[in-house]
């Protein structure tokens, strides 16, 4: 069909959103092996433009609010005309991978997230 399928975007929010964690100095690799998950428990998106292969896209990440148990980002996908793709947000949850247990933001994160605000 030559449109890139769907469920690719959610694949680009995580990137993105990687990729602005590591920004802020925040290894998503390191908190896995300090035993914090960080699963996504929801996700909302919304199709303005189909994105064709060979597109070139820019992604927006924001942080909503600053974190206690969940983060909430949203995310605008721009193609190289300047043309708004799809925009969406998704939900995240700390999570201690031992306890299997939702937990609050660790304070080493919540003081990162209040310094990257100002």
């Amino acid at each position: 069909m030559g449109f890139v399928h769907h469920s690719n975007y959610l694949k680009y929010f995580e990137v993105a959103r990687i990729e602005w964690l590591y920004k802020m100095g925040i290894s998503y690799a390191q908190m896995e092996k300090d035993g914090i998950l960080m699963p996504v428990v929801s996700a909302d998106l919304k199709f303005k433009k189909p994105l064709l292969f060979g597109d070139e896209i820019k992604i927006t990440v924001y942080l909503n609010t600053l974190p206690k148990v969940t983060l909430d980002f949203s995310y605008q996908i721009i193609n190289q005309h300047e043309e708004k793709v799809c925009f969406g947000d998704t939900k995240l949850a700390f999570l201690d991978v031992h306890k299997n247990r939702p937990i609050r933001c660790p304070k080493e994160l919540t003081t990162v997230f209040e310094s990257w605000e100002k």
